[in-house]
C-alpha cells in the first residue's frame, strides 16, 4: 500500500468514525437561470464535525487513483479539465466544484438509502469509491450528457472501513452551462440516474420521493392571498407572504427541498451571472444552520450539525465562490486566472478574516 493510499485510508477511517457518531444530512443545492441564459449553482455543506475543507484548484492532467476492495488502490485516471472546488481533510478529492467547461456538482449525504455495488464482485478496473465519483466526473467530462453516457462504464462500490463496517452514504447532483441537470443515486447496487428539471436536491429519501411529495404543496404561490369574505366580514392576511403560507421551515431534507424549490421559482431572474451569484447567496442564507439548532441528543453540547461552508458556481465564467461559518464574506476562485496545465494542486485554507472590513465613508 502506497503512502498516499495509507493516508487516504487513515483519513477515511477517522471520517467514517465521525459519521457513525454525528448527524450529517442537511446539505441543500439548487440551480438558477439568469435572464441572459447563464446558470449559477449554489449549495450548503453541513456536517456534525469539522471537515477541515480547503479550496482547491485541480489542473488538467492530474492523476487520481480509484479505491478498490479492502481499500487498495485499483485503477487510475488523468483528468482532462481543470477544476475549482472544495475538498475534505486535505484529500486530493472534491466534494463540490466546477470545471473549466462549466460542469458543476456536489456530493450530498444520503443516509438510509445508499446501496452500492458489491466490491467483491465488481470489476476493479471500473470501480470507484463513493467519495471519488464527483472528482472523476468533473475531471473528465464537459457536460451532463457526457457524464450520463460514461456512468454506464463504472460502478460505485461498498468500500467498507474494517473497524466500523460502514461506507459513507452519498448521492450526487450535476449541472452544466446549458442548464441540464441530473441526480445520481446508488440504489440497489446500481447507479440510478434521473433528469432534474427542478435543479434542486437535498438529502434522503430518494429524489423521486421528493418529486411525489411536491404534490402536497401545489397551492403555494408568491402572490398574496386575497381576503376571505364570510357573512359580510372580511379576513385579510396578517402581513405579507400569505401566498407562501405553509412552506415548511424545519431543517429536515423534505422540508428544505420544498423550501428551496419555492425560493428558486419565486425569485426574480437577474440579468446576468454576476447578479445571479448575489441572488444565490441570498437564497443560501435561508438554509444556514447555526451550531445548536440540530443535535443528536438533548444532552449534546459539543457535536452539532452546522453549515460549515456555502458555495456558488458561475457555470458560464468558471468562477467558484465560497464562504465559511467563521467568515461570511464571499470569496472567489476564477479558473481563468490559473494555469490549467500547472503541475500539482493549488490549495487555500478557509482562514477567517480577523475582523470585518471597515466601511469607507467619503471625505467631505
Amino acid at each position: 500500500m502506497t503512502f498516499r493510499t495509507r493516508r487516504l485510508a487513515g483519513v477515511l477511517a477517522a471520517l467514517l468514525g465521525c459519521l457513525a457518531l454525528s448527524p450529517a444530512s442537511a446539505c441543500t443545492s439548487f440551480l438558477l437561470k439568469a435572464a441572459d441564459g447563464s446558470r449559477v449553482y449554489g449549495r450548503t455543506l453541513e456536517f456534525g464535525f469539522p471537515l477541515e475543507s480547503q479550496a482547491v484548484v485541480m489542473p488538467r492532467h492530474f492523476a487520481s487513483h480509484a479505491t478498490g476492495a479492502n481499500g487498495k488502490s485499483s485503477w487510475s485516471w488523468t483528468s482532462r479539465y481543470a477544476i475549482a472546488g472544495m475538498n475534505a481533510f486535505g484529500l486530493p478529492i472534491l466534494v463540490d466544484g466546477v470545471n473549466e467547461k462549466g460542469l458543476a456538482g456536489g456530493i450530498l449525504y444520503f443516509p438510509g438509502f445508499a446501496a452500492y455495488a458489491d466490491s467483491a464482485r465488481a470489476d476493479p478496473g471500473h470501480s470507484l469509491a463513493p467519495w471519488e465519483l464527483l472528482t472523476w466526473a468533473l475531471g473528465n467530462f464537459a457536460s451532463v450528457a457526457e457524464v450520463r453516457a460514461a456512468l454506464a462504464s463504472i460502478v460505485v462500490i461498498d468500500v467498507v472501513q474494517p473497524t466500523l463496517g460502514i461506507v459513507p452514504p452519498f448521492h450526487y447532483t450535476l449541472h452544466d452551462a446549458s442548464g441540464a441537470s441530473i441526480v445520481v443515486e446508488p440504489i440497489g447496487g446500481t447507479l440510478k440516474i434521473a433528469d432534474n428539471p427542478l435543479g434542486v436536491l437535498t438529502n434522503a429519501p430518494p429524489f423521486d420521493w421528493h418529486l411525489t411529495n411536491l404534490r402536497n404543496y401545489v397551492k403555494l404561490s408568491p402572490t398574496e392571498a386575497p381576503p376571505l369574505e364570510i357573512g359580510g366580514a372580511s379576513f385579510a392576511p396578517l402581513g405579507s407572504g400569505s401566498g407562501m403560507l405553509g412552506v415548511p421551515g424545519d431543517p429536515t431534507p423534505p422540508s428544505r427541498f420544498v423550501r428551496a424549490l419555492g425560493l428558486v421559482l419565486s425569485a426574480a431572474p437577474q440579468k446576468d451571472a454576476a447578479e445571479t451569484v448575489r441572488l444565490a447567496e441570498h437564497l443560501l442564507n435561508n438554509f444556514d444552520i447555526p451550531m445548536g439548532l440540530v443535535r443528536p441528543s438533548p444532552h449534546e453540547t459539543a457535536r452539532f450539525e452546522f453549515t460549515q461552508w456555502s458555495s456558488i458556481a458561475d457555470l458560464s465564467r468558471g468562477i467558484y465562490y465560497v464562504k465559511s461559518y467563521e467568515d461570511q464574506v464571499l470569496r472567489s476562485i476564477d479558473l481563468s486566472k490559473f494555469d490549467p496545465d500547472a503541475r500539482g494542486l493549488r490549495i487555500a485554507p478557509l482562514r477567517p478574516s480577523p475582523r470585518p472590513p471597515t466601511l469607507e465613508f467619503p471625505r467631505r
